[in-house]
């Protein structure tokens, strides 16, 4: 039998694996804001070592994810080189949606900007990685109220939300809220009260001789369903509804006969369509007035508005729940979960992470009134950590040897080490040697120490039947590794030179120090 292919999307370098170092995060206490105790990470540093130091603590925790990437229009702009070969694009792409696959929760869901540029490709490409049974649709957002006048071809005016899954079957939207235009259909003439009601058709195009039938209202008015249709419901279950004041025959009950649908009977929010026009959600330039009120003559070139990000946070999420945004560029989506009540995780490369998305967010925290601000009732709180993604473990020297990097402590290369071999990094306050825990009762210690015999032995005689240690440590007694069941030892870096790629600064795209001139509606929305 010859072998079937299956279908998938291809380019040069797309099985050029990259061994991505889980490197450690670094707390910067001057640089976060409010509440000490709170979850909020703001990241700064390329975003798939970011996204692969959190993928041992956040695997499968994440409720919402929500990226706005490069969308390789051509154009350059301040924060980003959006001109890249299309390929080079994809392998860009291809790493990061992998792991974002593995930090989304089993009932989360990814929603990813885009347009026609790469949209189709990475729509396939996504399908590889979620599965193209989790495709759950294309929305398609009103980027712009009106043509532009000087477009070639079409004028572009939406934009497109690629929405993907982990297990579709098992998930589910929110519903939206009603909006105040859509609850003042339902009034509460007659003082019923079940509460507020609209008046519903008591017909149905369906032709049902049961349901066809004679209705004399109360001045005795005779009532009959329109040509070819019948009434919604049969004699009997029409006088049920009569006797339960669930009928409507007007102010002056002469009126042809309707039903009252109650407010409080109904489900309790509108199905969310796939259209989300500006009127609703905002266009560009609404997020440039946004950005510009937030940081003056420094506003971001490609914003995305707050309530095109608070529609996404609202049908993905409840309060309480872990949003991420690893492509965060002017800090929106971190803001609108921030003013929603949730969790959230933002990474950005460039400087404007210190220029924009740190004094957005101390902002919100301090109760600004832009965006959804009023929306959402927000007046501030809470705050959040600012970390910086540490450098790469390990170096060469002057000779061409891998050597630990000198701008590791102690307790970075402890944590290192621990994450590397697939422990979590968590001293134990009461014993020394136990700084990092994987499975129950297997451990780990890393040390700069030379490691004796006596040394290990006082370790095995501390340690609980069952217990399994891992020491790291600089150098050792030879014919020492071996001499104890529970306890294993390796040095450093040979413990760890086979685990990934060490000294690559970035796997980004370049930031680019010059921006040509667009039109303010042209490009991606970071």
């Amino acid at each position: 039998m010859e072998n079937r292919q299956k279908l998938e999307l291809t380019w040069i370098g797309k099985n050029d694996e990259l061994a991505v170092e889980p490197r450690i995060l670094l707390y910067d206490r001057e640089k976060s804001y409010g509440d000490e105790n709170t979850e909020n990470m703001l990241i700064h540093g390329d975003n798939l070592l970011a996204l692969k130091a959190l993928e041992q603590e956040y695997a499968s925790k994440v409720k919402c994810i929500y990226i706005d990437p490069p969308y390789n229009t051509g154009y350059a702009f301040a924060q980003y080189d959006d001109n890249l070969e299309h390929s080079k694009w994809l392998s860009l792409m291809k790493p990061r949606i992998e792991i974002l696959r593995n930090l989304l929760s089993d009932d989360g869901s990814i929603w990813i900007s885009i347009d026609d540029d790469e949209g189709h490709y990475l729509k396939v490409l996504c399908d590889e990685i979620f599965g193209r049974q989790n495709f759950v649709n294309t929305v398609v957002w009103q980027k712009k109220y009106g043509p532009a006048n000087d477009a070639k071809w079409l004028s572009d005016s939406h934009d497109f939300i690629l929405v993907y899954t982990k297990h579709k079957e098992s998930w589910r939207p929110n519903l939206l809220p009603r909006t105040e235009k859509q609850l003042k259909d339902y009034k509460n003439p007659d003082n019923d009260p079940r509460g507020r009601w609209r008046a519903s058709d008591l017909s149905a195009r369906t032709y049902s001789a049961s349901c066809d039938y004679e209705i004399i209202g109360p001045t005795g008015n005779v009532f009959s369903p329109p040509p070819t249709r019948a009434w919604t419901v049969s004699k009997t279950r029409f006088e049920e509804l009569v006797t339960d004041n669930r009928i409507w025959w007007g102010v002056n009950k002469d009126a042809r006969p309707m039903s009252k649908k109650f407010l409080s009977e109904v489900k309790p929010g509108i199905t969310p369509e796939t259209w989300w026009p500006q009127d609703e959600v905002d266009d560009n330039k609404v997020a440039k007035y946004e950005s510009k009120d937030l940081f003056d003559t420094s506003s971001f070139a490609t914003p995305k508005p707050e309530r095109l990000v608070e529609r996404i946070v609202t049908l993905a999420t409840n309060p309480g729940d872990l949003v991420l945004d690893s492509f965060l560029g002017s800090g929106t989506t971190a803001a609108v979960a921030h003013k929603m009540g949730r969790r959230w995780i933002g990474i950005e490369l460039g400087d404007h992470c210190y220029t924009h998305c740190i004094p957005r967010l101390k902002k919100v925290v301090d109760g600004e009134q832009g965006g959804i601000s009023q929306a959402q009732n927000w007046h501030g709180g809470g705050g959040f950590k600012f970390y910086e993604l540490a450098p790469s473990l390990l170096k060469k020297d002057c000779y061409g040897n891998w050597v630990i990097n000198e701008r590791y402590n102690a307790e970075m290369l402890a944590s290192s080490v621990a994450k590397l071999n697939g422990y979590r990094y968590n001293p134990d306050a009461s014993c020394f040697w136990k700084q990092g825990v994987a499975a129950e009762r297997s451990y780990i210690f890393t040390t700069t120490s030379y490691i004796t015999v006596a040394y290990l032995s006082a370790i095995a005689d501390e340690m609980a039947v069952g217990e399994l240690l891992l020491v790291c440590c600089s150098a050792f007694d030879n014919g020492l590794d071996g001499r104890l069941d529970n306890i294993t030892v390796k040095k450093i870096p040979l413990s760890v030179l086979n685990k990934c790629e060490y000294g690559v600064g970035s796997y980004n795209i370049n930031i680019i120090e010059t921006v040509d001139e667009l039109d303010e509606d042209e490009g991606n929305e970071q």
